[in-house]
């Protein structure tokens, strides 16, 4: 089991710094932004972009992996986009990880004034998006014509340091984007079923339903393990509200074939709200003892 933690991209740098220094000296697997313009009831409030983030993070950490938690065609086109991915892997020395999702509903959807897009169309533009990155990260001089995006000519030199490319964990809580995650992405990322839920249980046991349906998908497809990440701050109680629900959620998550779970920096308010003391005792007494912590990488053939 791999954890990583998120670091909302909500400080000035003096103030963030020192969180992604510590996630790294803490022994996290991984270390993630929120990929947003503005995000939820957090949009009035202070944010910063999550590819200058990283960069800024990848100067001041040297071994652990950084990712988008996660990055989507809401606002992004796929061609600058994959030369992002690209200066950050050189920066990263190799350690990024680009989570990816289709995008929901909210501020990162009607910012730029277009037209909203059903759940169906969405699934559709997303699709595209990560064909044509997954090209562009692979290929120099790549074409691409499709519904929402088109390239001509895109170059890519000198490419990720990664290779083929850095690894794409694709998120879906849906059966079409989970078919999907399983045939493209080297991992796959899950916040749970879609929908309200009123207890831990509950959640839990539409966490149980979605890894059980993504066992039939990925079987489905011939192909081996991928890598497994589950955000536990999706649940009604946050990850880190005490040690012991940390270590039950943890223990939950590998019962149910996880390979990786993320958690969230606590906040001294919603969402997310908690003590760091609480981390520091996680990070101190329980980390070390988590079995096969070693970094995502690009072992599936993509």
């Amino acid at each position: 089991m791999r954890v990583g933690i998120v670091i909302l991209p909500e400080d000035r740098w003096w103030a963030a710094e020192p969180k992604w220094r510590v996630a790294e000296e803490y022994g996290f697997d991984h270390a993630w932004t929120y990929d947003h313009l503005g995000w939820r009831s957090l949009v009035d409030g202070p944010w910063f972009s999550a590819g200058p983030t990283l960069a800024a993070a990848a100067m001041v950490t040297s071994t652990i992996r950084l990712g988008t938690f996660v990055a989507s065609p809401n606002f992004r086109h796929p061609v600058p986009f994959a030369r992002e991915v690209i200066t950050l892997d050189d920066l990263a020395d190799g350690r990024l990880v680009l989570g990816v999702g289709a995008g929901g509903q909210g501020y990162d959807a009607e910012v730029l004034g277009t037209p909203e897009l059903s759940p169906g169309r969405r699934v559709d533009r997303f699709v595209e998006f990560v064909d044509a990155l997954d090209g562009l990260l692979r290929t120099d001089g790549f074409d691409y014509s499709g519904e929402y995006y088109s390239a001509k000519g895109a170059r890519n030199l000198p490419g990720c340091v990664q290779r083929p490319r850095s690894p794409l964990l694709i998120a879906a809580n849906g059966p079409r984007a989970m078919a999907y995650a399983a045939r493209q992405g080297e991992g796959w990322i899950t916040t749970g079923q879609p929908g309200a839920v009123s207890t831990q249980e509950q959640w839990w046991q539409g966490v149980a339903t979605l890894s059980a349906r993504f066992d039939e998908t990925l079987a489905e497809t011939g192909r081996g393990e991928v890598v497994r990440c589950l955000s536990l701050d999706a649940a009604p109680v946050f990850s880190l509200s005490s040690r012991e629900a940390f270590v039950d959620a943890v223990g939950r998550a590998q019962e149910l074939g996880f390979t990786d779970v993320v958690v969230h920096w606590p906040r001294s308010g919603e969402p997310y709200q908690g003590q760091e003391s609480v981390l520091e005792e996680v990070a101190a007494d329980v980390l070390p003892g988590i079995q096969g912590r070693e970094p995502v990488s690009d072992d599936s053939d993509g």
